[in-house]
């Protein structure tokens, strides 16, 4: 059954028209226009479709939109812009952090959690933060250095 579903996605409150089980990748992509959170699997495996819902990674492809109502979602779309792009896409701009780029959308996500609740993780943290994501490029250690460049830049901004 079809619905009017409320979310506030980005920092912008939006309705879409869903049944409850649609997946929230859908309702991005197709209703909303958000294509930088990418279809990969469709069976939460890969990593390319997350988001963070209150501050958590997600993985949209098997999420149901009703569940998202009233919670703050963030996409890729939401971290930065062409002009000023978060630290996260900078770093992996400066450190070409990708090839294909496919999983990358799903890679900031996570990275983006884990700098939220860790401003200063190791090597092996950044690892088990991209533990959900995969890769199949080959970039994990121009990843890993974007990242860790990352980190490094946001908390020197916080001591300004």
């Amino acid at each position: 059954m079809t619905a009017r579903i409320d979310l506030k996605v980005n920092g912008k409150t939006v309705s879409v028209a869903a049944d409850e089980n649609t997946p929230l990748l859908a309702a991005l992509r197709n209703d909303l226009g958000l294509v930088g959170t990418r279809f990969g699997c469709g069976l939460e495996q890969c990593g390319c479709c997350m988001v963070l819902i209150d501050g958590a990674p997600v993985k949209s492809c098997t999420h149901p939109t009703a569940s998202a109502a009233g919670k703050s979602v963030t996409t890729v779309e939401g971290l930065g812009t062409h002009d000023k792009p978060h630290p996260l896409q900078q770093a992996f701009i400066d450190e070409q952090a990708g090839q294909c780029g496919y999983c990358l959308s799903g890679i900031l996500i996570s990275a983006k959690a884990l700098l939220d609740r860790n401003p200063s993780p190791t090597r092996s943290e950044i690892a088990q933060a991209l533990d959900g994501n995969i890769c199949r490029c080959g970039s994990h250690n121009r990843i890993m250095r974007a990242i860790a460049k990352a980190a490094t830049q946001l908390r020197a901004g916080k001591k300004q």
